[in-house]
């Protein structure tokens, strides 16, 4: 358990639209000055969640603090909160105009830092932000994002028209600066395998519900596929979850979820199995997509 304190504690969060339950009973906590994956499918309740912590939606019913603080209306709190949005809208007015009125907006913003971001991102500072391609918009949105370094941080699905080379830019200049100036960062993404690195820690929201919650290493570690023999595959499954199961003739693959010791792994090899690890982006994929009654 970290010895951090709690950035932001969500308990049994539920969120109502009319008929339709958003979120259903959701909880978990990101330690302070920690980098968060907040990870799941489109329309899972990532975006609703981040909408509660920021103060833009509010809870039907159970506990959200950021900062030990319910968030709502909270002036002091949300001072120091920054979230950028994947369909983020800004005044119809050029980028150097958007930024000036970001640097008034958060206290901590660092003039330095944003006109480097302009630079690397070659961002044309005279031009209305209706003229920006999708990867501009989204350029703009990391410059706000990193350059508010704000106490937390909530980036959604950011990089959105930023090609391979723009988004590890932005992946560098994140983790450098975090690691100069720590702070919390929640970043909702579907390119999992891209910012896997950074994460220390992983949500993973399904049909509002939480499926996984811990430190990314231990996620990474807990599942294996397991290839051999369909009857020595199954015997080495039998006690873990699986979490996907293919066959073809007498040979099973099986993606399964657990505890595994060096000697489980041994004792695997010793029969003639292959083991190997499974990515997060993998453990993601798995556990989303096995049958909703398996899951249960």
């Amino acid at each position: 358990m970290s010895a951090s304190p709690a950035a932001v504690s969500i308990d049994n969060l539920t969120k109502r639209y009319g008929d339709v339950q958003a979120l259903a009973g959701v909880s978990f906590d990101v330690a302070e000055y920690t980098v968060c994956g907040l990870l799941g499918r489109n329309g899972a309740g990532k975006t609703t969640v981040m909408q509660i912590l920021t103060g833009q939606g509010w809870a039907t019913s159970g506990q959200v603090r950021v900062f030990c603080e319910q968030p709502f209306e909270n002036e002091r709190i949300l001072a120091d909160v920054c979230f950028v949005k994947e369909s983020q809208r800004y005044p119809d007015l050029s980028v150097r105009a958007i930024l000036a009125a970001a640097a008034r907006l958060y206290p901590q913003w660092n003039t330095m830092l944003a006109d480097e971001l302009l630079a690397d991102f070659a961002l044309p500072l005279r031009r209305g932000v209706k003229k920006l391609s999708r990867g501009q918009l989204s350029a703009v949105g990391i410059v706000i994002g990193l350059a508010s370094r704000s106490r937390l941080t909530l980036f959604d699905e950011p990089y959105l028209g930023l090609d391979a080379v723009a988004r590890q830019l932005f992946y560098d200049r994140l983790l450098a600066d975090y690691a100069e100036y720590p702070r919390t960062i929640l970043l909702s993404t579907h390119l999992i395998d891209e910012v896997s690195e950074l994460l220390e820690h992983v949500v993973l929201i399904d049909h509002g519900q939480v499926l996984l919650a811990g430190s990314a290493e231990a996620l990474r570690e807990r599942a294996v596929t397991v290839t051999g023999p369909t009857a020595t595959v199954e015997r080495f499954a039998a006690p873990y979850d699986v979490l996907h199961r293919e066959s073809l003739g007498g040979v099973t693959r099986s993606t399964v979820s657990g505890r595994f010791t060096p000697a489980d792994r041994s004792a695997a090899i010793a029969v003639g199995l292959d083991l190997q690890t499974v990515s997060l982006q993998q453990l993601v994929v798995r556990t989303t997509t096995r049958p909703r009654e398996e899951s249960s």
